[in-house]
């Protein structure tokens, strides 16, 4: 499996940690984000996460920046993207089971590390119920 992670000078430290996670565990892992803490603009790291999402270059995208909701906002603008804006494994699971999320935004000054690893992890372990849900997910436009 691969995944896109991307990146602001807010969640440097936790990219670090979430690339390393992956990789002990076998995945392929593209990195946009910044390796520094020098202020960044995140729409420059979220964009190439979401053009690999919405490509089908990959599996799945992760985007951290300080709250979260930046990255968010800039994922969804993709085609085909559904980034879910995430603050426990709990909300993760629904954003997987109910809404086919294909990218975690992870907010990380809201967030301690071993949270973010349970929710990457319970983000890649969880899968789509479909059912009544896809029908629900089928709804969300493309573009309008």
């Amino acid at each position: 499996m691969t995944i896109s992670i991307g990146n602001d000078h807010a969640g440097t430290d936790y990219k670090f940690a979430v690339v390393e996670h992956l990789k002990n565990k076998g995945f392929t892992v593209n990195n946009y984000g910044t390796d520094t803490n020098d202020s960044v603009d995140y729409p420059d790291f979220v964009h190439p996460v979401a053009r690999d999402v919405e490509n089908k270059v990959v599996d799945f995208g992760i985007i951290i920046c300080g709250s979260g909701n930046g990255a968010n906002m800039t994922a969804n603008k993709h085609q085909g993207v559904r980034s879910a804006l995430c603050w426990n494994k709990e909300i993760v699971a629904l954003a997987r089971q109910h809404n086919n999320a294909n990218i975690l935004s992870i907010p990380a000054r809201f967030t301690a590390l071993p949270q973010v690893l349970d929710m990457v992890d319970t983000f890649l372990e969880t899968a789509f119920e479909g059912g009544r849900h896809e029908n629900r997910v089928n709804k969300i436009p493309v573009s309008c």
